[in-house]
């Protein structure tokens, strides 16, 4: 036996958050609605999701710093390899990471923002989050791309045309958010100037390592601040939070 919320008293909202109501509260349900007993049933109430604490409030959590997040310690890592941290030449460790953390962790995030309405984060994390997979594909072998390309230069010319591409993506997204906040928009400028030097390094004697140590310097920094919008959006989340991290509003 079902109800609707419509019929039931504002005194029975907090029950129907635990997903059990009075049926004496509510009129003309169940048999015991003419009687005058009462009886405790379940009810299927639209927009509730039983289980949840009184302080979610049926809402969609913010998925904000887990696509934040994701973004900067793919970015941080790969970064990291880009200035040869710890004399490490190889990053193909980071493929892992672009998939899952950079990659899937990221694309959800941008998925659970669109039934929140937030249009700038669903197309932000989830088009990052598929620049991400789509960039671990290339260094996969089993995807064959690598192996296509006989020639060094042309392969480096192509990852360079890559690059160039999610560079005027990001470009797009710098001209959106340019009055939106501070660390948002230097956020992306820097991931913009990182992805300019990147796609530079791709052409220039097929990957110059100051070329590419430069872009790397940007990217670290850029991870950083993606880090701090991350923490900020957290801390907001907080009813008690230790400290405050601006964003510095525009």
């Amino acid at each position: 036996m079902t109800a609707d919320r419509e019929s039931i008293s504002p005194s029975t909202y907090t029950d129907v958050e635990r997903g059990w109501i009075n049926v004496k509260e509510c009129s003309g349900h169940g048999p015991s609605a003419s009687t005058g007993g009462s009886s405790t049933i379940p009810i299927i109430s639209r927009g509730h999701t039983f289980g949840r604490t009184a302080t979610g409030n049926g809402k969609i959590a913010n998925p904000g710093p887990a696509g934040a997040m994701s973004f900067a310690a793919t970015a941080l890592l790969l970064s990291l390899f880009n200035v040869q941290a710890g004399s490490v030449e190889h990053p193909e460790v980071v493929v892992s990471m672009a998939v899952f953390t950079g990659g899937l962790s990221q694309f959800m995030a941008g998925m659970w923002e669109y039934p929140r309405g937030n249009v700038f984060n669903a197309t932000l994390f989830s088009l990052y989050g598929s620049f991400w997979m789509s960039y671990a594909t290339i260094f996969i072998p089993a995807s064959g791309i690598l192996a296509a390309y006989k020639d060094p230069l042309e392969l480096s010319h192509a990852v360079g045309l890559y690059l160039i591409t999610w560079t005027i993506v990001t470009a797009f997204f710098l001209f959106v958010v340019v009055r939106r906040n501070l660390a948002l928009t230097v956020m992306l400028s820097t991931i913009f100037i990182t992805l300019v030097i990147l796609s530079i390094s791709q052409y220039s004697l097929a990957g110059m390592p100051i070329v590419q140590k430069a872009g790397g310097v940007f990217g670290i920094i850029g991870a950083l601040l993606c880090f701090y919008i991350g923490v900020s959006e957290l801390l907001a989340a907080e009813h008690r939070p230790i400290v405050r991290l601006p964003l510095g509003a525009l």
